[in-house]
């Protein structure tokens, strides 16, 4: 049994934090889902998921503690985790202060940012698709952990394994609604022939900067360029399979 894969940001190194961004390595899944697909929403099988997730929580050194991920729907909505379990609500992030709780999103090529306020002992982890960061999750995934007593000057942040430029080929309109929020941004796309490549990181890393966070870490791996260690929507699709596993990134705070 190979053991999964986590990958680890120095941003959280030293603190009272655990994190991981999981790869798709060392999972039970099959098929378009192989091996780590830690989504419940991808219809693969219910109890390999739940078995991929169990590995992820201990590749990320969690131990055993419970992991709540929302239901994600490329929104801004942001719900704090607590200790009492609950059904799973509809949102793009998630916070807590509570220490014997793992926190987590899924994605397949958005973008997964990670949180943390060491001093205050407040995490978060948000789901940043185009969508979602252009409307503001990151910052309001800040304001948020600002709520349980963080403060944003504290702040580090972790972008994890996302879509690189090179692999983000959109059309020209698509950069209207980011020219028209600043200008600036125009340097976030690159012309390649008719089509332009989008630089969602990049993106990310600059929403994260206006809202005021001390540092951002981003790990530079290519979901869609890599796709034997990660999964990816776009390079499913271009190979013509509909069906997607998700990736895991998950936070929480040392007990």
């Amino acid at each position: 049994m190979h053991q999964a894969e986590a990958l680890r940001s120095p941003v959280f190194k030293g603190g009272p934090v655990l994190h991981g961004f999981l790869t798709r390595r060392g999972g039970v899944s099959s098929g378009p889902f192989r091996s780590l697909n830690c989504g419940f929403g991808s219809n693969d099988v219910r109890s390999r998921v739940s078995e991929n997730r169990r590995r992820a929580i201990a590749a990320a050194g969690l131990g055993t503690v419970p992991l709540i991920t929302p239901v994600q729907v490329h929104g801004t909505r942001v719900v704090v985790a607590s200790s009492v379990p609950a059904p799973a609500q509809e949102a793009d992030a998630i916070v807590t202060r509570e220490p014997h709780v793992a926190i987590g999103i899924l994605t397949a090529d958005c973008a997964p940012v990670l949180f943390a306020d060491p001093v205050a002992r407040v995490v978060g982890a948000a789901h940043a698709g185009w969508r979602g960061a252009l409307a503001g999750v990151l910052q309001d995934t800040v304001d948020s952990m600002e709520r349980l007593g963080a403060r944003r000057e504290r702040v580090v942040a972790a972008i994890g394994p996302a879509i690189a430029q090179a692999s983000y080929q959109v059309d020209p309109p698509f950069a209207a609604p980011f020219l028209r929020d600043d200008p600036a941004h125009e340097t976030l796309f690159r012309q390649s022939g008719e089509k332009l490549l989008f630089d969602l990181p990049g993106y990310a890393a600059r929403c994260l900067g206006k809202a005021g966070v001390a540092s951002v870490d981003t790990l530079d791996r290519d979901t869609a360029g890599e796709p034997d260690r990660f999964f990816s929507y776009r390079w499913n699709r271009r190979a013509g399979e509909r069906r997607y596993g998700r990736l895991l990134s998950v936070i929480a705070i040392r007990a």
